[in-house]
């Protein structure tokens, strides 16, 4: 038997699918924030000698660009948003020129003056500047440094006399005079410590109630536990005592005193965070909502006019006795390469720009009348509205945010969470309850007006919210 071997050519139709290199830039570049797209330019500036910007001046407050040295947008809004002031028919009002402030400038950046936001460090070590002795200032400095996100000390006087080899009572004494200060019950190293010096500031301006010491001395974790008849059987006094007493710590005495201050340890930090830039700009006008898609710094790309130029050549057969294969090579690679990132942009503001619109015209109520009338809405019917994949619409939305014409910056998530109106309208019932609500009665009265949810849900929800159950508020 014998084998015959035959080699030869056939030509087969076959179908594949290929992810092209514009579709793998775009979807990149589509999911970068506001500050991941800036960099990613500035490293392609770097990168391609071929790019070139043009820097066009733009608001810092929402990205708009800048006629001269005035933000178009941001004027209009203080028109709609502030009442009309004396003398000034218009409505506007120009809080530089008509409020105590700094001087006005052509280069007054006002994100300057979060920037340089006195931190709670930085007023406590000045205040107790004024109060002790020079050589006294090294501990004030470790003790204020060592307090933490609500204020507290989180070391024994012991512990700093030892850390700083000085003596104990010059430690106690600086941590005394700390304890002075505001916002009452700094420096504090317990709970319990804490809301007896505020008592203590209180008791100086004549405010006090009967026992009140005594039971934040004694019996703090069943007044927390709300168990009044073991507290009035233990100091023998009635129950309408103790519950008044609970009601003026509740009211009256604050748990976490550095709480609403800048960060203890911040000397450092970056302030750019304090702070959110829009990509998208929501605003209201005469014929409905404009949406407008802004970076968060204004940048124009384009192709470097001499790269252009000699590609231009190149295509026509020209410039070839003049460049050597590897010239030619570098202008066509780099060309390609910026016209490919210069498109992938511009993909990224068209597909924002869309699913802006629809999220816009999908929420329209929310817009008009808060985040009680936001409506359930998800990616999946955005992308199916659009006709896109629901992968495009997250990618779109996610880390980015939008300006409502309220001036309110959100995450785009919002516009996907109805659970918003819902945890709004928990907030507004247990800022209103007369007498603490359990979540049950806060189930029962949502389900009254037609929102029905279990309870461990509102559990959630207001947790979320960081408030405190019925027995402990």
């Amino acid at each position: 038997m014998q084998m015959e071997l035959e080699l030869g050519q056939e030509v087969l139709a076959r179908q594949e699918v290929r992810v092209s290199p514009r579709l793998v830039a775009a979807n990149y570049i589509l999911e970068l924030s506001s500050v991941e797209l800036q960099q990613a330019i500035s490293k392609e500036l770097s990168e391609n000698p071929a790019l070139e910007a043009l820097e066009v001046p733009s608001c810092p407050i929402c990205g708009t660009e800048l006629h001269g040295s005035i933000c178009p947008r941001c004027i209009q809004r203080q028109k709609i948003n502030e009442p009309p002031v004396d003398g000034d028919p218009a409505g506007y009002r120009d809080p530089w020129l008509r409020e105590p402030g700094p001087a006005r400038d052509e280069e007054f950046d006002p994100l300057t003056l979060v920037a340089s936001e006195e931190t709670l460090a930085e007023r406590l070590l000045w205040e107790l500047g004024t109060m002790l002795p020079l050589e006294d200032m090294g501990i004030a400095e470790f003790l204020v440094g060592s307090l933490d996100e609500r204020g507290y000390l989180t070391l024994s006087v012991d512990d700093a006399a030892a850390e700083l080899g000085v003596d104990r009572e010059r430690v106690r004494a600086v941590l005394k005079a700390l304890q002075s200060l505001e916002p009452a019950g700094i420096g504090a190293r317990s709970l319990r410590e804490c809301l007896l010096i505020q008592l203590d500031q209180l008791e100086q301006l004549g405010v006090s109630r009967p026992h009140l010491r005594e039971i934040i001395s004694h019996f703090l974790p069943e007044l927390g536990a709300r168990k009044f008849n073991r507290i009035a059987q233990e100091l023998k006094i009635s129950l309408d005592e103790v519950a008044d007493a609970y009601e003026f710590v509740r009211v009256k005495l604050n748990p976490h005193p550095a709480q609403g201050f800048s960060e203890t340890n911040a000397r450092d930090r970056d302030t750019r965070a304090l702070y959110v830039l829009p990509d998208v700009l929501i605003s209201k006008t005469p014929e409905g909502f404009e949406v407008e898609v802004v970076e968060s710094r204004r940048t124009m790309l384009r192709v470097n006019p001499i790269y252009m130029a000699l590609n231009n050549e190149l295509g026509r057969g020209g410039t070839s006795e003049t460049l050597s294969p590897q010239e030619r090579k570098h202008i066509q690679q780099y060309v390609n390469r910026a016209k490919l990132f210069i498109a992938a942009i511009n993909q990224r503001r068209h597909t924002l720009l869309t699913i802006s619109r629809c999220l816009v015209a999908k929420q329209r109520d929310f817009l008009e009348h808060g985040i009680r009338h936001l409506r359930p809405l998800s990616r999946a019917a955005v992308a199916a509205e659009l006709g896109v994949h629901e992968s495009t619409v997250s990618r779109a939305t996610a880390g980015k945010y939008a300006m409502l014409p309220n001036g309110e910056v959100v995450p785009f998530s919002h516009f996907f969470t109805p659970s918003l109106s819902i945890k709004d309208r928990i907030k507004e019932i247990i800022e209103r309850e007369r007498t603490p609500l359990t979540d049950s009665q806060i189930v029962e009265r949502l389900r009254r007006e037609g929102i029905v949810i279990a309870r461990r849900t509102v559990a959630k929800y207001r947790l979320q919210l960081d408030i405190l159950p019925s027995s402990l508020r």
